[in-house]
């Protein structure tokens, strides 16, 4: 499933934010503090909430206040918060547009699931087939979903009951009869903001079964095990292209301890013994992490990446902006936010978004839409140049209302 639009509204600085026609690679810049990380943390949040309850995910986010650090400030505490997000899904041999929203809000002090709804429409004129619709741990499901796909049966509409503060998709979307609900509950539940910490990354590990590439990489000796030992060519074409970009580097091996615990060790050409990540740069690290990510072939299709740039030469932004690229038209999803120019240069001028924070709200406008960036972009002019230069300051006085 492909994220094709997303609105948020009364989400910290985000208080009403609609993006449309979202493509496969969106690339968020702006100034530190805009909302990029804002926005990059909806998508944990909704993760939280969907893996434990929303009183766990606002106290998450916003401390032992939760909904009231949570709520865009300024705004009334009896408004909600709400997130809504549509997805293209191929549904009886057509890509239909499914649809999940959430509100949450406060009854008394408790925080509890004003409404959260999940339905597709089969035929634009058909309206909505609404799969799940509850408020207040109250509400409706839809039984009968494949024998709607097959031959268009009345609805078998079950009412159900649960607490007031969890996820009606939790549950449902562990059952096989629910078929959208567990899709898109198996792609909340998986998604991850990467954020990685080499200090994670390092030393003495623990194999984990299954396990993908985690935001901070604290497993990637356990998962660079298990693409070495159970996809040998995909491990192969990874130390391909570090030994590509990195010329020094010789070799990359995990080894298995006496003490049963994973041990990722780096050779480089002039040496004959390979050392223990310990003694390895961040930027080596960070680059074999991004590679482990990137061809892993049990990785989550949606990708959450903020500021790749960080511990990396310049000189490698490109050439990873284009593997994120080659990634997302091989039928994946990346959301980027970066600072790099270089990285910028290798994006297409429709994957560009700018945030504009005014009065503590933020603002986020596509890059397409600003006539005078997209004339210079077209004409060959390089995004990453004319961000240094500060063309893209003022994008939202350029950019005509309506778009």
């Amino acid at each position: 499933m492909i994220i094709e639009e997303i609105r948020i509204q009364n989400f910290k600085a985000l208080k009403d934010v609609h993006l449309k026609d979202l493509p496969a690679m969106a690339v968020f810049i702006g100034e530190n503090g805009s909302g990029k990380s804002t926005l990059f943390h909806v998508f944990s949040f909704l993760r939280d909430c969907l893996r434990k309850d929303v009183r766990f995910a606002l106290e998450r986010e916003g401390g032992p206040r939760g909904f009231r650090e949570v709520i865009t400030r300024g705004v009334a505490l009896t408004e909600n918060i709400r997130i809504e997000i549509k997805f293209q899904k191929e549904i009886a041999g057509a890509s239909r547009l499914v649809g999940y929203a959430l509100e949450i809000g406060l009854v008394g002090n408790k925080p509890v699931v004003m409404r959260e709804t999940l339905g597709y429409s089969l035929n634009p004129s058909d309206g909505t087939v609404p799969l799940i619709d509850f408020s207040l741990g109250k509400g409706n499901v839809i039984n009968n979903e494949k024998e709607i796909l097959d031959s268009n049966p009345e609805l078998d509409i079950q009412a159900q009951s649960i607490a007031s503060d969890t996820l009606a998709l939790a549950s449902l979307g562990l059952l096989e009869r629910f078929q959208t609900a567990k899709e898109v509950r198996g792609l909340i539940a998986g998604w991850d903001v990467s954020d990685f910490q080499t200090g994670e990354a390092r030393g003495r590990k623990m194999r984990e079964e299954g396990e993908c590439l985690s935001g901070s990489g604290e497993n990637l000796s356990s998962v660079a095990y298990r693409l070495q030992e159970e996809s040998p060519e995909v491990f192969g074409k990874i130390m391909e292209t570090m030994r590509r970009r990195l010329p020094g580097v010789g070799d990359i091996a995990v080894e298995v301890g006496p003490d049963g615990g994973l041990y990722l060790r780096f050779s480089e050409c002039a040496f004959e013994d390979a050392f223990l990540d310990l003694n390895v740069s961040d930027g080596t690290i960070r680059l074999f992490a991004y590679l482990v990510l990137l061809h892993d072939p049990n990785a989550h299709r949606f990708l959450i990446v903020e500021e790749p740039e960080n511990q990396l030469h310049p000189e490698l932004m490109f050439t990873l902006a284009e593997d994120f690229l080659r990634y997302a038209d091989e039928g994946g999803q990346v959301f980027v936010s970066t600072h790099s120019p270089q990285f910028l240069n290798a994006v297409e001028l429709d994957s560009l978004y700018v945030f504009r924070k005014s009065d503590g709200i933020s603002q986020i406008y596509r890059l397409w839409d600003d006539p005078l960036a997209s004339e210079l972009i077209l004409g060959g002019d390089r995004p990453g140049n004319l961000w240094s230069e500060g063309l893209f300051a003022g994008v939202e006085n350029r950019i005509p209302s309506g778009s």
